[in-house]
């Protein structure tokens, strides 16, 4: 219950600390800087190396995956049906292909599921979303915005991102076997602690809402896709196709029923792709996906499967 009130008071300090100026405009980008480079690297270096690494392994890191290629076939197939712009069905993929599994997935996650699930959001976030919007966010922002990045540039931006040096790091310590000294692993669990206040609180001074005009269809298409067609996807396949079943399970469903990814979106802005539409599809989808995050846990809890 702790976790659930702490997720709901630092979502409304942040809208409070922006609405009273007390917070820098772009105060959240000092905070986002903090908790992607430290925080989530420090959550790696804790977590990944105590995960037993088995089969199941997978289904989580593939979520994100599944998201983004999914969001390119449907959004891609729908904008020449609707004979939206380029720009537009690029601003719809990023903000639709990619969701919020750390900013708003870690908070979630432990306020459901505690600390245990916190290895299983570190295998969807680190591998799963950092990797394929590194790879796949980027490339798509160039080709719909007609900018072009070579191979080389993207590689050098995963390879020199500190997230995935300690993630790399803590995956070699899990395969060799290498057990951290209590005290660093104290260390790394009491830097990974700041993740879920610093990322609400930068979540929620980031909330805007703006008046709706042309973007309403794309918005309902975006956040249909996004919060309720892409989880009955995993859910099927997951829970039906495969038979899958246990906690890391059902926490990638809730991975993959999250809001728009903030991270992705500002991208999509960078690139001029449709910026009051992606705003709007963060706005607007973070508070409605932890409704409809509810129904999914409701979902999964009740199905019999």
């Amino acid at each position: 219950m702790s976790n659930l009130i702490l997720l709901i008071l630092c979502i409304f300090l942040g809208i409070f600390l922006r609405k009273t100026k007390l917070f820098p405009e772009n105060g959240h980008l000092a905070l986002n800087s903090f908790v992607i480079n430290i925080s989530l690297s420090a959550l790696s270096l804790y977590y990944i190396p105590k995960i037993v690494l088995n089969f199941q392994v997978i289904f989580p890191v593939m979520v994100p995956w599944l998201n983004i290629i999914l969001a390119v076939l449907f959004f891609t197939f729908l904008g020449k049906k609707m004979k939206w712009s380029q720009t537009l069905i690029g601003a719809l993929i990023l903000c639709a292909g990619f969701g919020n599994t750390s900013f708003v997935g870690i908070p979630v996650i432990q306020s459901v599921y505690g600390e245990s699930g916190l290895k299983t959001v570190i295998l969807v976030d680190q591998p799963g979303s950092f990797v394929a919007l590194s790879t796949l966010g980027i490339t798509i922002a160039n080709f719909y915005s007609g900018e072009k990045n070579s191979v080389s540039d993207i590689l050098k931006k995963i390879i020199k991102f500190p997230p995935f040096i300690a993630f790399s790091v803590a995956l070699i310590l899990n395969l060799v076997n290498v057990q951290v000294p209590l005290v660093i692993d104290e260390v790394f669990a009491k830097l990974g602690a700041t993740t879920v206040p610093l990322a609400l609180v930068s979540v929620g001074s980031q909330l805007k809402w703006e008046k709706l005009d042309k973007e309403s269809q794309p918005l309902f298409w975006g956040l249909l896709f996004k919060l309720l067609l892409f989880p009955a996807v995993i859910f099927i396949l997951y829970f039906i196709v495969l038979k899958q079943k246990g906690e890391m399970i059902e926490i990638a469903l809730l991975e993959a029923a999250m809001a728009p990814m903030i991270t992705a979106a500002i991208i999509a802005s960078a690139h001029q792709l449709e910026p009051k539409l992606c705003n709007l599809m963060i706005g607007v989808g973070v508070p409605l996906s932890l409704l409809t995050l509810s129904l999914w846990y409701l979902v999964m809890k009740y199905s019999g499967l």
